[in-house]
């Protein structure tokens, strides 16, 4: 029989304590620094996304690709640095060389990629082996492409704030690439213009210079032919066929007031002195007056050549029945937008007085352009409303809905989530938008920025 030899079974113990010791602190040390490279990450991830993101907006910036390219990378890593402090957690991180790529993968997209690593010493692992703890992320962001429509009423209204007006317009096109971006310019008052038109088949891009230099040289006079104004928006961007159009189409409208002109072939009691199209305009305010006209619809502020120009006499020249039955200033065959009709305000043939032409082209005005705006978000169009001024609180038309205010007007175009319910009921499936209200025009330039965010940020 062996004899017990406590000493050596109390070696072996201590052997066994030791490996013991080693491998409970090898798992405490994977739990801590497990633990830690799990917040290392969360933050490496979060910081990556804010530089992919940042990147493919900046990426927008710039005349030409190199400027842009540049402008992304700038921007990535600002955001990235901004998002993970310096020795967070005892790391080291490093981003590396943001990826910007144009046309990719179809014309007009931007593709901005983003990878980084952190490095932390390890904490107990080390009793394992180990001395570093190494971690990555990456993250792409993705800028479709756009075709935007630009439209600025350029009424009278406007004109005590023309420069402030002008300014900001330009400084909102500086955030759209001049290289990937399709942009058309329109202004309106009586009538509508197309000062820059968008770029149609395959080619892209829009010479931001040019339609700076366009909106600095605004002239702000006449009334306030909202439909005018958006009918070109619509018909800019549906200049492009459907193969070629970009994934995000945008119409941006600005207006400072209610719609109270429209364009259309008024029937004359003497239908040999005007036989051409021309608009009919009503003044705002609380009480009905006498109806003016005709207008040139494709200028912004002249009369109708000829004698279809009656000024305020334009009533007695019209026959009783002289409102159209649709919209036709561009085509008499034209039947897309019905003027006499029920609702949303019920208007009819009737010029007989002056008081019923009024009430009749006040609504009209009023109805096309919302309907113009349905048909648009129908096509898949996102329309964004700017409006500018406390008038557009108020209800300033006689007989009117209760909540029938320029505001309520522009959310309707837009579809906005703060719409009335009886826009809503006819907008089912429709893009919805966004309306932005400035005050006063120390507004314009944080509306303008939403609104710019919000473009942005449907085309990641």
């Amino acid at each position: 029989m062996k004899a017990f030899n406590l000493n050596k079974q109390r070696g072996q113990v201590f052997v066994v304590l030791a490996v013991s010791m080693v491998l409970l602190a090898g798992a405490a040390g994977l739990a801590i620094d497990s633990g830690l490279g799990y917040l290392i990450r969360g933050k490496l991830n979060a910081a990556v996304d804010a530089a992919a993101v940042a990147g493919a907006r900046a990426a927008a910036q710039g005349e030409t690709r190199a400027e842009q390219q540049a402008n992304a990378i700038r921007a990535a890593r600002h955001f990235f640095a901004a998002n993970y402090p310096a020795g967070y957690l005892g790391s080291v991180a490093t981003l590396d060389a943001p990826g910007v790529a144009f046309d990719s993968p179809r014309p007009g997209v931007i593709t901005v990629n983003a990878s980084a690593r952190a490095r932390v010493p390890v904490t107990l692992m080390g009793v394992m082996g180990f001395d570093m703890l190494d971690i990555s992320a990456s993250a792409e962001s993705i800028r479709k492409d756009l075709d935007m429509a630009f439209v600025v009423d350029t009424s009278g209204s406007v004109n005590p704030v023309a420069a402030q007006v002008r300014q900001r317009s330009a400084a909102f096109l500086d955030r759209f690439s001049a290289s990937t971006d399709r942009m058309s310019l329109i202004h309106f008052s009586w009538g509508a213009e197309v000062d820059v038109p968008i770029h149609t088949g395959s080619l892209r891009g829009f010479d931001k210079q040019r339609v700076k230099r366009e909106i600095g040289v605004y002239q702000f006079s006449g009334l306030t032919n909202s439909a005018e104004g958006f009918r070109h928006g619509r018909d800019q961007l549906n200049r492009v066929g459907p193969r070629d159009r970009s994934s995000m189409r945008v119409i941006v409208f600005f207006s400072d007031g209610t719609p109270n002109s429209f364009a259309s072939r008024f029937t004359f009691r003497n239908p040999a002195e005007c036989n051409r199209p021309g608009v009919i305009g009503t003044a705002d305010g609380m009480a009905i007056g006498q109806p003016t006209g005709l207008g040139d619809h494709t200028r912004q502020n002249a009369p109708a050549a000829g004698a279809c120009n009656k000024d305020r006499n334009i009533s007695a020249a019209l026959a009783s029945r002289g409102m159209p039955d649709w919209y036709n200033a561009h085509h008499p065959a034209d039947r897309e937008f019905p003027i006499v009709t029920s609702g949303p305000r019920a208007v009819t043939n009737d010029t007989s007085t002056p008081q019923a032409t009024w009430m009749n082209v006040n609504r009209a005005s009023k109805n096309l352009v919302e309907a113009m705006a349905a048909k648009a978000r129908a096509e898949g169009i996102h329309v964004f409303t700017i409006g500018l001024g406390p008038l557009l609180k108020i209800v300033n038309a006689p007989d009117s809905m209760p909540d029938d205010t320029g505001e309520n007007l522009l959310k309707c175009m837009a579809n906005s989530e703060d719409a009335p319910q009886r826009c809503k009921r006819n907008s089912a499936g429709h893009p919805v938008g966004v309306y932005c209200h400035a005050e006063t025009v120390a507004g314009l330039e944080p509306c303008f920025a939403t609104l710019a965010a919000e473009v942005l940020r449907i085309t990641k």
